[in-house]
């Protein structure tokens, strides 16, 4: 047998998918509790509880994983919590506030004053050196490299474990940053370098610097946690191959990450987006993924990822474009608490993995939304994953009762108050998302991710007025599915500012050109063979005196962009400008700034999963019992006796039209009245709403 292998560690659990790659394409998901700190230690326990599942021995069934694809969380918690590697910043003379400045700050129209955040690397780790190159790429002055040998020097005193440098116009001529490597090179050859002009080739100064300071700042923890995780594959005796999600919906391998380790922020959230790719065929698609600590959201419009040039880590712009994933704090293990004006609170605090929900009997009294769900009875809490880890009932009580006695109102009223308080938080997260972006929430399709989403979703759709959502079968793995089913994905881009009035073809042809030999480079490296690689073209585009750009995709020509192509580029622009922002203005002049390729490798075996079929349903349905569950309708709400149905008992075209409850292994779904649902062909649960 032969396996491939997606683990994606959460804030709680760390999920483990595994495809049966010469049994017809079927797909097992396992879950171990996530082991902060020591992430490798969660990663090998993981594959351990599959090892077991599949009565193999672990070493044996180790040999048989022919590839491992891992969503890491490592790089956003050091970012989140501020735990990077000491990092040294070498600017032009005369720019030394450029991570001070920022791009400007965003205020409330009635803000008068507004202290800028500190930047992200301080001042006295911050140094300039004379020399400048203008914006056509002309030396106006030479480098002084005296002055960057006395910058290596202070930075050696001050013990810094990389170095990160931006020079002004380096994506127009890099001459001076390369110098300032070698230089770096020749003084301190162990020391990590990442220039501004490779990592982030954009010519706004501080979103290219930002990047390269985040880039520099997480390079020896991205570096030092894979070795970690390679060594303990190899101490398994691990013999295949081992690919990291990035953060434009893909994977790279690990020698490519170590040398971007920028693209391994938000990695794993971003692979649920590219599961619902493959799970529907909606043009416009919501995808909730409600995990331990967080619930993120993501949107395909048109059927395409969503990239953003604009993700925030704290006060900072990322720098990157990434697949555009929101997170908030409203996770099964999100906190609940009343503030002093007598208002509920749920979320952003949560009780992690250690030492998680109350229920979780591991020392945490204070409620969390898991809390809620077992006192509504949504959760079994002898069921919990399978029966595997028991909940104590009790100890859920006496946490909300808290709430309860704060509020003057009973218990269950009080569990059904932060239920509902974190579904309105989820809520407000996916409208920010939708609306922003063009996409009406009431004509979009939904797709569950993450262990809590399925006891949410119900009432959430009712919120938001849609009328149909999935609940896959690997919901509670959905990111981890989407690493299996994935591409190796890559990009590089260029900025070559025109317009399309006097538009550059043969410079714009020339720099396509260039970029898709680079895309290629990427893909033969990766291994991929020729018939296997797929690449896609974008530019970025704005209106004449706009301050923002957005990203709007084309085929490229074999032959080179024409005269008709250009129109066919400008009327694209202003489609999506009008799709984005309700506006669109013909007759202005459009501006081209940057120019994308990306690269897309195709795996074998990575859509085996569908020709996994259930067989048809046989009878009736038979719930495996029943339970009272808190059933919230109008203005009231009562403990009702609902069926239990258990979901390995379905065949494809199994349908409920009634309020119950569903369960499997890894979730539990909750359906309200008037939610209709029927299992395909694959196991998931297609509800709609009447």
């Amino acid at each position: 047998m032969n396996y491939q292998v997606c683990i994606d560690i959460g804030g709680t659990f760390t999920d483990c998918l595994v495809s049966e790659t010469e049994n017809s394409g079927r797909i097992s998901i396992f879950k171990s509790p996530t082991t902060p700190g020591n992430f490798e230690e969660g990663f090998i326990n993981v594959l351990k509880v599959a090892a077991e599942s599949y009565h193999q021995n672990f070493i044996e069934f180790i040999r048989q994983i022919k590839l491992i694809i891992h969503g890491s969380t490592v790089s956003t918690n050091a970012l989140v919590e501020r735990k990077v590697a000491k990092t040294g910043l070498i600017l032009n003379s005369g720019h030394r506030h450029i991570l001070v400045l920022r791009e400007g700050p965003r205020k409330g129209a009635f803000e008068w004053k507004l202290n800028y955040p500190d930047p992200y690397i301080p001042e006295w780790l911050t140094f300039t050196v004379d020399g400048r190159i203008d914006a056509r790429g002309n030396e106006l002055v030479n480098l002084n490299e005296t002055d960057v040998r006395n910058a290596i020097f202070s930075l050696q005193r001050r013990r810094v474990e990389s170095i990160a440098v931006g020079l002004l116009w380096s994506v127009v001529n890099p001459k001076h940053e390369l110098r300032v490597r070698e230089i770096i090179n020749e003084e301190w050859p162990d020391i990590n370098v990442t220039l501004s002009h490779e990592i982030n080739p954009l010519p706004s100064e501080y979103k290219r610097i930002i990047a390269a300071t985040i880039d520099a700042s997480i390079n020896p923890i991205i570096s030092r946690y894979i070795a970690k995780i390679v060594s303990k594959l190899k101490e398994v005796g691990f013999q295949g191959d081992l690919l990291m999600a990035n953060c434009v919906g893909g994977m790279m391998p690990t020698q490519e990450m170590i040398r971007r380790p920028i693209y391994s922020v938000m990695s794993g959230p971003t692979l649920a987006p590219m599961a619902a790719l493959s799970l529907t065929n909606e043009p416009d698609v919501i995808v909730g993924d409600m995990g331990g600590t967080t619930f993120d959201v993501s949107a395909l419009r048109d059927h395409q990822l969503i990239v953003t040039p604009d993700s925030k880590i704290h006060d900072d712009s990322l720098g990157i474009p990434k697949v555009d994933v929101r997170s908030i704090g409203a996770g099964g293990g999100s906190l609940a608490s009343v503030d002093d004006g007598g208002l509920l609170i749920v979320g952003p605090q949560s009780a992690g993995a250690v030492p998680g929900p109350a229920c979780f009997d591991k020392g945490n009294e204070e409620p969390t939304v898991t809390d809620a769900n077992v006192v509504l009875g949504l959760i079994d809490p002898d069921y919990f994953l399978g029966g595997q880890f028991k909940l104590r009932k009790e100890l859920a009580e006496q946490a909300i009762k808290k709430i309860a006695d704060r509020l003057n109102i009973s218990t269950i009223e009080a569990a059904y108050a932060i239920y509902t308080t974190s579904n309105h938080n989820m809520v407000a997260a996916i409208e920010d998302i939708t609306i922003r972006e063009g996409i009406n929430p009431r004509e979009s399709y939904f797709v569950c991710g993450g262990g809590g989403t399925a006891c949410h979703i119900a009432e959430m759709v009712e919120i938001l007025g849609l009328t149909k959502y999935m609940i896959p079968c690997f919901m509670a793995g959905l990111s981890a599915f989407g690493g299996l089913i994935s591409d190796l994905r890559w990009e590089t881009s260029r900025a070559l500012q025109t317009d399309h009035r006097h538009f550059k073809y043969d410079q714009v042809n020339e720099l396509l050109t260039l970029l898709h030999k680079e895309a290629d480079a990427f893909l033969a490296g990766a291994r991929v063979e020729p018939e296997m690689r797929q690449y896609e073209y974008a530019f970025f585009g704005r209106y004449e005196y706009q301050s923002w750009e957005i990203e709007v995709a084309f085929e490229t020509p074999v032959e080179g962009i024409n005269t008709e192509d250009l129109e066919n580029l400008v009327d694209r622009f202003h489609e999506m400008h009008e799709r984005i922002y309700s506006i669109r203005n013909p007759d202005d002049l459009v501006e081209f700034t940057r120019w994308r390729v990306r690269a897309i490798g195709k795996r074998k075996n990575q859509d085996d999963w569908r020709s996994f079929y259930l067989k048809p349903h046989a009878g009736e349905l038979v719930p495996k019992s029943h339970r009272p569950v808190y059933v919230h309708q109008g203005k009231s709400g009562n403990m009702v006796s609902l069926p239990v149905y258990e979901i390995s008992s379905f065949g494809s075209g199994a349908k409920i039209t009634h309020p119950s409850i569903i369960e499997s292994e890894t979730y539990t779904a909750y359906l309200r009245p008037g939610h209709h649902a029927e299992v395909d062909q694959h196991g998931n649960l297609l509800v709609e709403v009447h």
